[in-house]
């Protein structure tokens, strides 16, 4: 049922709507059916039973009749005695009910009744000879009514009137109605539809294409009031979130020149202190803070990359991140690949998969890294054989400042910064990262980019 709705809001107003309508024409057509049935109850089938239970009551009081006599010549009923009458067509129980009930109410006693009906056609009705107001009369009901009702002792009262097929006709006339409903309603509806529809089309396409910081996509506002006055909202909000954005940029330029500049100043001032130990510590505190201000302001500045994004290798700027470990005794493989063309901000990429690689390292120790390809994306897969991570902690290392680590020591642990910085530059990059244990043991690290 889910795949059959309409995805669009115009869909599922134009299937609400000619739902309702076919509803509504539902009911009508069953009230109508019953009113037309009623109206032949009353109309045909009573003036019937009358005409039998009056014919009843007089043979019954003259106990005696001769074969074939017509009663009433001009109500069409007569009495047969010298056979059993068997008329054509289909059953109608309602009147053979309706006729029982009637010869119970005036007492008269009746065996079996027969009430049949048969359709009629013109050469039919031409073969009979019958006069011209009789024969119309038949032609506009289209059906007999053929009733046999046996009087126990003195034979069988037979009549035959004409039938109305009520339903002949009524579910064409309904369905035309239907049809010009749905013209009439629909169209005004498909019309309104699209004209809100079209600006909510394109109000969604500019949230899409819209980056905080960037260039607000130009929208005019235009359907109705309601409609205008959302892509209003939609472009003042936008802006609000830019100078947020410019805003931020400030605070953090500022707060990176406050923090470097005493930073830089205690560097210079340690070179005093006589301790070589306590030096050295202050030294590698001073660079912590350096670094972790770094990756801060990096995370925080991915808004508005100043880097543009260039066609690159893929497989080469991946090497090269590898190579750099090898220089420094890490043991990282990487599995070498063809050429690999993809447009992305270089620097950014590289600290990317600098910052999985170096992850892999501090919990695993050794590193596979190779780049895997198809028409639609490239992934850059880190394999490692470390303790893995617990399935449902799989989204929370991502949140910056969360480490699976927990005493706090920079070179087993680092800041919690790495991977949530790592996934800002790659969905910047319109990709994503994803985690996933390995069998055996280890963790599989993916950078997947579209191509």
């Amino acid at each position: 049922m889910r795949r059959l709705w309409p995805a669009s809001l115009l869909g599922q107003i134009t299937l609400l709507v000619a739902i309702a309508l076919f509803v509504a024409q539902a009911v009508n057509f069953t009230l109508l059916l019953r009113e037309r049935q009623a109206f032949r109850f009353a109309e045909v089938t009573l003036p019937a039973v009358t005409r039998l239970v009056d014919a009843g009551e007089r043979v019954t009081a003259q106990r005696a009749l001769p074969a074939d006599t017509r009663l009433d010549r001009m109500r069409g009923v007569r009495l047969v005695t010298n056979r059993v009458p068997t008329p054509a067509g289909t059953h109608e129980t309602d009147v053979e009910t309706a006729i029982r009930r009637g010869f119970a109410d005036a007492g008269v006693t009746v065996g079996r009744i027969e009430a049949r009906i048969r359709p009629v056609d013109d050469a039919e009705i031409r073969s009979k000879k019958m006069d011209k107001r009789r024969a119309d009369r038949l032609r506009r009901m289209g059906a007999m009514l053929g009733v046999a009702v046996e009087l126990p002792g003195h034979g069988w009262l037979v009549a035959n009137n004409p039938w109305p097929l009520t339903e002949r006709g009524l579910l064409w006339q309904l369905l035309a109605q239907t049809l010009i409903l749905y013209a009439i309603v629909l169209v005004p509806v498909l019309w309104i539809g699209r004209r809100i529809a079209k600006p909510l089309r394109g109000l969604a396409v500019a949230a899409r294409a819209f980056q905080p910081g960037g260039t607000l996509p130009a929208i005019e506002p235009s359907g109705p009031q309601d409609v205008r006055l959302l892509i209003a909202a939609f472009t003042d909000l936008g802006r609000r979130v830019n100078a947020m954005i410019e805003e931020k940029d400030r605070m953090l330029g500022a707060i990176g020149h406050d923090l470097r500049t005493p930073l830089a100043a205690l560097r210079v001032r340690i070179e005093s202190v006589e301790d070589d130990t306590d030096r050295v510590r202050m030294a590698e505190t001073i660079d912590e803070m350096n670094a972790t201000l770094e990756d801060i302001l990096s995370l925080a500045r991915l808004g508005r990359p100043s880097e543009p994004a260039t066609d690159v290798d893929v497989a080469a700027l991946v090497d090269a991140v590898v190579e750099d470990f090898r220089d420094l005794g890490d043991d990282v493989d990487f599995v070498e690949v063809a050429r690999v063309p993809l447009r992305v901000r270089p620097n950014l990429m590289r600290r990317a998969v600098r910052n999985l690689i170096e992850n892999a390292i501090k919990y695993a120790g050794a590193v596979e890294v190779r780049v895997d390809t198809t028409p639609q994306a490239v992934s850059i897969v880190v394999s490692d054989r470390g303790p893995g991570i617990p399935e449902d902690r799989m989204e929370l290392v991502f949140d910056a400042f969360t480490r699976l680590e927990t005493s706090r020591n920079r070179e087993t642990g680092g800041i919690g910064l790495g991977l949530a910085l790592a996934r800002a530059i790659v969905r910047e990059a319109g990709g994503e990262i994803t985690l996933a244990n390995r069998v055996g043991g280890g963790l599989d690290a993916t950078i997947r980019l579209r191509r």
